[in-house]
Parts: structure tokens; C-alpha cells; sequence
């Protein structure tokens, strides 16, 4: 069976634990053994696919991005992730169910943030996006587990779905034609976080938005979402 290579090693790509996608955690192995059916490495991958999209609550009001809050593992621990975090846990869990898995990162422009996030970041647009690249038939195909289906409701989005052969990115218009999510610029694919990197452009790219942090984990997202789309 073919194996991903990294290009400029030479090395096995997706494959090991990293500081972020903590594949080798206890718990991620757990969730692993216990949402990974299916015969094939595409089968299991779509059903890890799902049980990390809806089993973990989208909430970007709560980014925590020291060391210890951008593990897969803290997902688990605490029930909830953004899109960064839920796709390190996608990569982690296929990666400890056998299947190689990494995390690709795209800016984009989300017109459909909350009132809340606008001012906090000044922007719609949402650098450093991340989803997750997995290794299925010979090559890497993308899946975006951040968005749960519950949120999608509430929203008016389609949600994503992944099928184990195509792509699956963010749709560009929501169920009643309205801009949804555009990519503008790809960061390409990355073996874990790149966290150094990520943080020295937030910081760069929203000069007031960490400072305000705390006016986004003083709100509910999901309270939010609902008044501003009712």
C-alpha cells in the first residue's frame, strides 16, 4: 500500500504523534478504537469525520491558545473545539485508527461571524483557518469537521458532509443564497500546529483582537448565533 512521503524528508507524513496531534494520548486512542468502524481505511475515516464534527461543540469565543488548549486531547477534555483545534483532533484520531492524516490552513472570509466576533476582531476575515488533510486511496483529501450539525441549523448552513473520495470545504453560500465562506489564500498543509507561527500572526494580523479576548469568552456563541439569526 502506498504511503505519504514528506517531500523534503523523505520521511513517513502522518503518522506520528506530534506536540498537538497527540495521536498517542490515552483518550484519543479510546475515542479512536470506539468511533473508527468500518472495513476500509475510508469508511473508518468518514465515521471519525462525524463523530468529531458533531460530537464537539464549535465555539470560537473560547480559543484557548497556550501549549496545553491547542491539543486534540483538550477537545476531548472539554467537549468543544474551533477549527483549528477539531481538525488536530480529526488528524490525532485517524492517525491513531492506523490512517494517516494532517492539517492543511487557508485564510478565508466568513460573512457569517457574530456582531461580537466583528468588533473583537476588527475583520471577517479568518486567517490561519484550519481543516484536515487524510490519506485515503493514494492521496490527501480534505475535511472540515469544525462546524456541528446542530450549529449549521442555527445558522441556516448547509452542513458539510464527507464521503471518504471528494473534498469536503466550506460551501460558498448558505441554504438561502447568502455568501457563506470564501478561501482566499492557502497556507498549505502542515504535519502538526504550527503554533509559533500562528500566534506572531494573530497578533500581527488583529493588533486589538487579543486584547479583547476576554469580550468574546464574557459571551455565548450559541445565544449569539440565535439572536442575531432569528
Amino acid at each position: 500500500m502506498q504511503q505519504p512521503t514528506d517531500p523534503t524528508t523523505g520521511t513517513l507524513a502522518g503518522i506520528s504523534a506530534g506536540t498537538f496531534v497527540d495521536c498517542d494520548h490515552p483518550a484519543v486512542v479510546a475515542f479512536a478504537g470506539l468511533h473508527a468502524t468500518g472495513t476500509t481505511d475510508a469508511e473508518r475515516a468518514v465515521a471519525l469525520f462525524y463523530a468529531v464534527r458533531d460530537g464537539f461543540r464549535y465555539d470560537p469565543y473560547r480559543l484557548d491558545l497556550s501549549p496545553h488548549g491547542m491539543k486534540a486531547s483538550t477537545v476531548l477534555a472539554t467537549g468543544h473545539g474551533w477549527c483549528v483545534t477539531k481538525a488536530a483532533l480529526l488528524a490525532a484520531v485517524c492517525r491513531a485508527a492506523g490512517i494517516p492524516a494532517r492539517l492543511g490552513f487557508a485564510d478565508v472570509r466568513n460573512h457569517l461571524s457574530t456582531e461580537r466576533m466583528r468588533q473583537s476582531m476588527g475583520t471577517d476575515i479568518f486567517i490561519w483557518h484550519g481543516y484536515t488533510e487524510i490519506w485515503l486511496d493514494g492521496t490527501w483529501r480534505k475535511a472540515t469537521p469544525a462546524f456541528n450539525v446542530e450549529l449549521c441549523e442555527r445558522f441556516g448552513l448547509l452542513p458539510l458532509e464527507f464521503n471518504g473520495r471528494d473534498d469536503s470545504l466550506y460551501h460558498p453560500f448558505d441554504r438561502a443564497g447568502q455568501r457563506h465562506m470564501e478561501y482566499i489564500a492557502d497556507r498549505g498543509p502542515f504535519d502538526d500546529v504550527p503554533l509559533a507561527r500562528i500566534l506572531a500572526d494573530l497578533k500581527s494580523f488583529y493588533p486589538a483582537w487579543l486584547g479583547q479576548a476576554k469580550k468574546m469568552l464574557d459571551g455565548d456563541f450559541l445565544a449569539d448565533v440565535a439572536r442575531e439569526t432569528s
